[in-house]
């Protein structure tokens, strides 16, 4: 198997348990990225990615955010982002999130391009700040979904977060009516993330690679540890699970690496490239 180009997912994957890259990954991908691109493939924003690409100094290769609802391209490091893909999720769906959950305790966030909207500081607000890096823009939903939908434009994600009980009714009742429109995925417990139904982390990657950047899909290898990775990992030609990854992807992966807390990734990369 001749590998050619790596994709990673971040959270549970690439960093590690203070959610940073650690010494050992940041070496190997340092001592590979001259001849292997590494593309970072993330539910993240934009945002919450490119100060991991400026830890790994890999600022100049494409990134894949939102399950791959949003490709960004770059020429260097302070480039300014072009649009490869964007797929979003559809306009009325907004409206029907924010008026099932505006009575319940469910924080929830809205996405679009590189801005991340919620309507109030609270608990779950800031804890995503502290995870990812970035500070969100305090708007009115309401009218924001008024706008947005006047525009015939929807968020690229949705991430509703909250008390157990009522994130599981939610996805229940999401569904049961927005199925053939939303990817809805319970990334914890306590949290529920929605993308458009027609893109996906598999999807994402395979346009970029075969349309851009003259790879094809059995040249690459992903890493990932959640639902949301299982289609990367059987559509490209290596799928490596990292040991702290559900059962299921493990079952559909290729092999398994260490977990993200024992530097999983770069044991692979020094197998696999060494």
């Amino acid at each position: 198997m001749h590998i050619k180009i790596i994709c990673t997912d971040i959270d549970g994957t690439l960093l590690n348990k203070e959610r940073a890259v650690s010494e050992k990954t940041a070496f190997e991908i340092s001592r590979i990225k001259g001849h292997i691109p590494v593309i970072l493939v993330s539910s993240r924003m934009p945002k919450a990615m490119r100060h991991i690409q400026a830890t790994l100094d890999i600022e100049h290769f494409p990134i894949i955010a939102y399950n791959g609802g949003l490709v960004l391209l770059y020429d260097g490091k302070e480039a300014a982002a072009r649009v490869f893909l964007s797929v979003s999720i559809a306009p009325e769906i907004s409206g029907i999130i924010y008026q099932r959950v505006r009575q319940t305790n469910i924080h929830t966030s809205l996405y679009l391009n590189d801005d991340w909207y919620v309507e109030h500081l609270d608990y779950w607000a800031e804890r995503e700040i502290n995870n990812t890096r970035v500070r969100p823009l305090v708007t009115d939903f309401e009218q924001l979904i008024q706008t947005w939908e006047s525009q015939s434009l929807g968020p690229h994600k949705i991430m509703c977060m909250g008390p157990e009980d009522e994130i599981h009714a939610l996805e229940q009742f999401l569904q049961a009516e927005c199925n053939e429109q939303l990817n809805i995925y319970r990334s914890k417990p306590t949290y529920l993330e929605l993308s458009s139904k027609f893109v996906s982390k598999a999807t994402a990657i395979e346009k970029l690679l075969t349309e851009h950047m003259g790879f094809q899909m059995n040249e690459a290898v992903a890493f990932g540890d959640n639902y949301n990775d299982i289609e990367m990992l059987q559509a490209v030609g290596l799928g490596i699970a990292m040991a702290n990854g559900n059962e299921a992807l493990k079952q559909v992966a290729d092999e398994m690496t260490l977990s993200n807390v024992e530097d999983g990734v770069a044991v692979a990369i020094e197998k696999w490239f060494g």
